[in-house]
């Protein structure tokens, strides 16, 4: 496959004689403990001093504060994260084999715990690739590099796929602001030969187009695959919303599995032509449709009205980046399954989720108890998941467990 790598080779050997002559970062006294323990992010306000004289993506050496080695990671002056570290064992050379083989474990790591086709292939941090994301679309690959050392090994990041799989495209998804923070600028674009970035991927039995170049985040919502099968039993002849459908996987999959009527919304004119396209891609568009309208107004109008549904579906976007808007968050998540709950038929069910690290668990669960008591409402827990297990949770690292999603029933 051709790439658009011409000048890749210099860069990655140049990469690779950076590495074997390390700065030296020493830690402030107080700091180290943490990052002994596991986490790989490294602030620039914890530095004590450095010595060499490392550029902008070089791979430095860790020591505490006393001299003890830690790891190695690469450095980035003009982030508030100044190391992210890669590696903990003494000596590793950081090179392309390394990334080769970083990747390679991932992948044996997804198929052992069941995930051959799609998957999110590299989980950041958590698989030990700090600011990397590889989602797996059966043969075609999106890469997001978040950080500027990550970024500087893409070339070997695409060269490891093409040797480990048989590739039909690599798409390049970083038109995000996070890398600006890196000092990186938002683009995207392919990282193979050009094919066509629209395609269709198999989930649970069926089938959704996928559009690599334009949709939200690296085109799919992976992490939420495994909780869609596990609305199946209560929606057997059921009436069924579902609010902020985007592509309408979860509504696709509710007809799948025997609801009598579904009907989502969402306020993307775009995002419900594709969900209407999904629908009728797997034969379901008489019992399945979609509507572009804005939710939160939809839903309130209709609880004025006693409009109600055995299922009710929510699946909004984060309502904040920011710890600065968390009670601005608190607050639309309330309302939202405050009216998704007043929707609900006696004995029918709720099913909502939350996909911002910022609300964890705990403060979700108690905003869903102050929206059932707000709408006089008794619920009782039917399930209680975190993202698809390829979207691995390291409990060192609180941001690596981000979604909450909740079936109750509500009584």
């Amino acid at each position: 496959m051709a790439l658009n790598t011409s000048c890749y080779a210099f860069l990655s050997v140049s990469l690779k004689l950076s590495s074997l002559s390390m700065s030296q970062v020493f830690l402030r006294r107080n700091i180290a403990p943490r990052v002994q323990n596991g986490h790989p992010w490294i602030f620039a306000n914890e530095i004590d001093r450095i010595e060499g004289s490392p550029e902008p993506a070089d791979i430095v050496e860790v020591y505490t504060h006393e001299g003890k080695w830690i790891g190695s990671g690469y450095y980035n002056p003009k982030s508030q994260i100044s190391i992210r570290i890669l590696s903990r064992k003494k000596g590793q050379v950081i090179d392309a084999g390394f990334f080769k083989d970083q990747i390679q474990r991932c992948w044996e790591y997804r198929q052992q715990i069941g995930y051959a086709e799609n998957c999110r292939l590299v989980f950041g941090e958590a698989d030990g690739l700090p600011q990397l994301i590889i989602d797996k679309f059966n043969d075609y690959f999106v890469i997001q590099t978040l950080a500027l050392g990550i970024d500087r090994w893409k070339p070997a990041i695409v060269d490891a796929l093409l040797e480990i799989f048989p590739v039909k495209g690599i798409y390049e998804r970083n038109d995000v602001p996070v890398r600006e923070l890196e000092g990186l600028p938002q683009q995207k674009g392919f990282l193979s030969a050009p094919f066509e970035t629209k395609i269709i991927i198999r989930e649970n039995g069926l089938q959704f187009y996928v559009d690599l170049a334009n949709g939200q985040k690296t085109g799919y919502f992976l992490d939420q695959q495994d909780n869609r099968r596990a609305i199946s039993a209560i929606v057997k002849n059921a009436t069924v919303l579902g609010a902020f459908t985007y592509t309408g996987t979860f509504e696709v999959h509710a007809a799948h599995y025997g609801a009598k009527t579904v009907l989502g919304l969402d306020i993307s004119a775009s995002a419900v032509e594709q969900a209407n396209e999904n629908a009728r891609l797997n034969g379901l568009q008489d019992r399945c449709r979609f509507e572009a309208a804005n939710a939160f107004d939809l839903l309130k109008q209709w609880t004025k009205e006693d409009k109600q549904y055995d299922v009710v579906m929510l699946d909004p976007p984060a309502f904040t980046k920011s710890r600065a808007t968390i009670q601005k968050a608190i607050t639309g998540y309330k309302e939202i399954n405050l009216r998704g709950m007043k929707l609900v038929k006696p004995g029918g069910f709720l099913v909502t989720s939350s996909c911002t690290n910022l609300v964890p668990a705990s403060l979700f669960l108690e905003i869903i108890a102050m929206a059932a008591k707000d709408a006089r409402r008794k619920i009782r827990q039917v399930c209680f998941n975190t993202q698809s297990a390829d979207h691995p949770i390291v409990w060192e690292m609180e941001n690596t467990q981000y979604l909450k999603f909740l079936i109750v029933q509500v009584l």
